[in-house]
């Protein structure tokens, strides 16, 4: 195995690693609440009033996280477009600039 096949394991290895000991260590006892979530009820406990309802709830947790790993999806590609057409743009300026056609 060559070195950077294995710092490449390694590092997969400690990502998987922090990403379960947390879950392990809890035993699944505690709820994961958003912070959004815990901001609103604190704001309710000391008595503020929503400005507006929301025009869209969705039916269930599941998908309100699905909607929010779309909209996720969809700004990453949005945003690798822009920066894939910007260094287009700036490689294309480079070789006409080098005499390329």
């Amino acid at each position: 195995m060559t070195r950077s096949r294995l710092v490449t394991a390694l590092l997969v290895l400690g990502v998987v690693v922090l990403i379960a000991l947390p879950l392990v260590l809890d035993g699944g006892t505690s709820e994961f609440a958003g912070t959004d979530a815990t901001a609103a009820a604190l704001a309710e406990e000391r008595g503020a009033q929503p400005w507006f309802e929301s025009v869209f709830s969705p039916s269930s947790a599941e998908v309100e996280s699905g909607l929010f790993a779309l909209q996720a999806a969809l700004g990453g590609g949005v945003l690798g477009y822009v920066l894939g057409r910007l260094r287009g743009r700036r490689l294309a300026e480079r070789s006409r600039e080098d005499g390329g056609t």
